[in-house]
């Protein structure tokens, strides 16, 4: 059931956000947490696209939402993959009836412990640039209300990331994701080298990578770089 208290939550931080050094990766990490605390979902994770038009992984808010769409990556099908395509969310899944829809992602998401499973399209006028997941341990159901309120997160989410670009133009709605998906790649980086570094889970590494940036009011992309060259790493080309 979605919890209207902290869909206030997710609206103010959301708010939060609209200021000119918009840090789109800290901002996703922070919605998929969001998203997964409103809908009461075991793991949210948004993808967005890439300037081919192929999805990739961007945020998760636990390491399960991660490998998830890892594989939905690797095997080509599952919900978000259907719901970029068509446009269309996916909603109520149950994934006990679901392999010959998806025969590859079903039976993954079931020996990993999840039911149910949802994706939201992330829209732009006619235009969708990625999709939210959502995965459900158990089976999680939500009502047409409730699925006009995760789609309304995930549009928010849209608007949030290309908020400061010209969007009447397609370079640069595509320079926007591109960006994002090249701080992603860093960010990762920089976490596995933290792990590695000071002994800790990349969940904590991230953590401590998006609490400095936050106490320091510097981008999590900086925070990342500066953690590359400190390992002597050089950044992704």
């Amino acid at each position: 059931m979605i919890s209207m208290e902290k869909l206030a939550d997710v609206l103010v931080d959301v708010t939060d956000t609209m200021v000119e050094d918009f840090d789109t990766i800290d901002f996703l990490h922070t919605l998929a947490q969001h998203a997964a605390a409103v809908s009461g979902a075991d793991a949210v994770g948004p993808m967005l696209a890439d300037h081919h038009g192929r999805l990739q992984f961007i945020a998760a808010s636990n390491d399960a939402g991660k490998l998830l769409e890892l594989f939905q990556l690797e095997a080509e099908e599952g919900p978000c993959v259907d719901c970029y395509f068509s446009a269309e969310p996916v909603v109520n899944a149950d994934l006990a009836t679901a392999s010959e829809k998806w025969p590859r992602f079903a039976p993954r998401a079931i020996d990993a412990g999840f039911e149910s499973v949802h994706a939201f399209p992330m829209r732009l006028r006619d235009s969708v640039i990625g999709a939210l997941n959502l995965f459900g341990r158990p089976q999680t159901n939500f009502t047409d209300d409730e699925s006009r309120i995760v789609q309304a997160l995930a549009d928010i989410a849209t608007i949030s990331i290309l908020q400061e670009r010209n969007l009447t133009r397609v370079e640069a709605l595509t320079e926007q994701l591109q960006g994002a998906l090249n701080s992603r790649i860093i960010v990762e980086q920089a976490k596995g080298a933290l792990a590695q570094m000071e002994g800790i889970t990349p969940a904590q590494a991230l953590d401590q990578l998006r609490f400095q940036a936050r106490s320091s009011s510097r981008r999590l992309t900086d925070v990342a770089t500066e953690v590359l060259e400190q390992a002597g790493l050089p950044p992704p080309s």
